[in-house]
């Protein structure tokens, strides 16, 4: 009863007053309550926002729109002439190879390939049937060489190997003894395929400079490789075999596509490395041939321009490299470097953006963990869920739960990447088209400027495009279908109209081993040539 008497004493103002406090009280709780869970809300994905802004920010730095590509052709063709010009006066090696003569299909024999490109070697057979039967037959067989000779001598090593290349060459059938006996001789002949640095004085003679790939022979540099590999091949003995021709795998896939096509001017290895040769017809005076060209082997490796869209990434990747400051190109292109730029953009989000928790998964900071092999299945991944980006991120960096907007971020990266390496690439060929005028433009003036064609123009007839062929191999050629696309897209979206018609890319695999067999046949002493 007291109560009910206290509160029959409230005015009717006072009521109101405690009725909105009331009121004002439970909407400050309940407006509390939403901002909490607004929070929980936009708290949960604000780390996908803050990943966006860095791909953002990454995209941007990596862009090669049109003109971009265009500057960096040109600075290609101007640094193949200077490096022509004076050895040593270019980024780019510009080496002569002495490889004026290229397989035109004629070739017919049995021929034997050697390719040492690192602590395995390959020994290979190659039955050449002329030009209505063509690659009649192969055989190959890897060999491991042992650690040991790894650490020991030039004659110990290439002991190893004559040993290894008698023992294959006894286990000839008899179609390939028939075709030995085609070309009436006993002497059977070689192309030596290397991957150490060499400085070539003939097509089949080439000074070592230094030993890599693992080697840490004390001796050997300074020598000739073909010569050290005739003497190891003269003791043994039953079987006389000569050196013809000593190449890198770059020229052997350009010989092998030529063996094919005979447009083929460029080949190029997009590959774990990269590199370029092309038939260079407009020789200084200093190189001496007889028929007026030569195939040039570039080390576009190498190559550096301040046209190239760097990045903080790339700066990072080559100031832990082995060797900072230098193949600046290769380590933008090549598929050695394209996982672990990859996988360096999503450690900084993970750092920075928590895009994969609150912690840095611990394998995402280690080092060329992620292959490229293994980012092309998340680029290629065309799932809803992008279940594949998942099972990579899972299988490679350990990371058990990922949200889609995570993993799309991820597959973004990867284009990203991949994108800006084929279209790096494809700028490149197009400066090879535009050194030896067959890009399908004008140039002008000591800069060499690219001028658009009028499309309806009789000048364009005038030119007299040649049907122009590049023989490539390497994995990101082969085996990365989205990198084929976009480097393809580019090269014809900076050729003129009548250049692209003109312009034909074909795979053109196993250079190190068939070609090496076929440009053997083709600078042999003994087969018959034919016209």
């Amino acid at each position: 009863m007291a109560l009910l008497e206290k509160i029959e004493e409230f005015s009717e103002e006072q009521m109101t007053q405690m009725l909105l406090s009331t009121a004002v009280a439970c909407a400050t709780v309940a407006a509390v309550a939403a901002a909490v869970m607004v929070w929980q809300k936009f708290h949960k994905h604000s780390h996908c926002d803050q990943a966006l802004v860095l791909l953002y920010e990454f995209r941007h730095a990596c862009a090669t729109p049109l003109y971009v590509l265009r500057h960096i052709s040109e600075h290609v063709a101007l640094e193949m002439q200077a490096g022509l010009n004076q050895p040593g006066g270019s980024q780019l090696m510009m080496l002569p190879t002495f490889i004026e003569k290229l397989p035109n299909g004629c070739e017919k024999g049995l021929f034997y390939a050697l390719d040492l490109s690192g602590t395995n070697f390959r020994v290979l057979r190659c039955l050449l049937g002329g030009p209505n039967a063509r690659v009649i037959k192969q055989e190959y067989e890897v060999v491991a060489i042992p650690r040991a000779l790894l650490l020991g001598t030039s004659e110990e090593l290439f002991d190893f190997i004559a040993q290894r290349l008698i023992s294959f060459i006894k286990l000839e059938g008899p179609e390939f003894q028939r075709g030995h006996n085609w070309n009436g001789h006993q002497i059977r002949e070689l192309g030596l395929t290397i991957s150490f640095p060499i400085c070539q004085t003939s097509h089949n003679t080439g000074i070592l400079i230094k030993w890599t790939e693992g080697f840490k022979i004390a001796d050997g540099v300074g020598k000739d490789v073909v010569a050290m590999l005739q003497s190891a091949m003269d003791r043994q003995k039953g079987f006389q075999i000569r050196v013809a021709v000593l190449i890198n795998d770059t020229v052997g896939t350009m010989a092998g596509g030529h063996y094919w096509n005979d447009d083929v001017m460029v080949g190029v290895i997009l590959g774990t490395n990269t590199n370029a040769c092309y038939v260079e017809c407009n020789l200084p005076e200093d190189i001496q041939t007889k028929s007026g060209k030569m195939v040039i082997y570039m080390e576009w490796g190498r190559f550096w321009s301040s046209h190239l869209p760097r990045t903080y990434i790339d700066e990072q990747l080559d100031n832990e490299s082995v060797n900072p400051g230098d193949r600046g190109f290769e380590k933008m292109t090549g598929a050695m470097y394209l996982g672990e730029i990859v996988r360096r953009v999503l450690a900084r989000m993970a750092q920075e953006a928590n895009l994969f928790g609150d912690s840095v998964p611990t394998k995402l900071k280690q080092p060329f963990i992620l292959l490229t092999l293994e980012m092309s299945k998340m680029h290629a991944d065309e799932s809803p869920d992008l279940r594949i980006v998942d099972k990579v991120l899972k299988d490679v960096f350990d990371i058990k739960r990922t949200e889609l907007s995570e993993r799309r971020i991820v597959h973004s990266v990867c284009d990203t990447v991949t994108m800006r390496a084929a279209r790096l690439a494809a700028a490149f060929i197009v400066g090879i088209l535009k050194k030896i005028g067959r890009d399908g433009w004008d140039a002008t003036g000591v800069s060499s400027r690219l001028m658009a064609l009028p499309r309806d123009s009789e000048h364009r007839a005038r030119l007299e495009l040649k049907r122009t062929v590049v023989a490539m191999d390497g994995i990101l050629y082969e085996h990365y279908h989205r990198f084929r696309i976009y480097m393809q897209a580019a090269v014809y979206e900076l050729l003129s109209e009548a250049a692209a018609r003109k312009l034909v890319i074909e795979l053109s695999k196993d250079g190190s081993g068939t070609g090496a067999s076929i440009l053997a046949a083709c600078h042999s002493e003994f087969a018959p040539s034919y016209s």
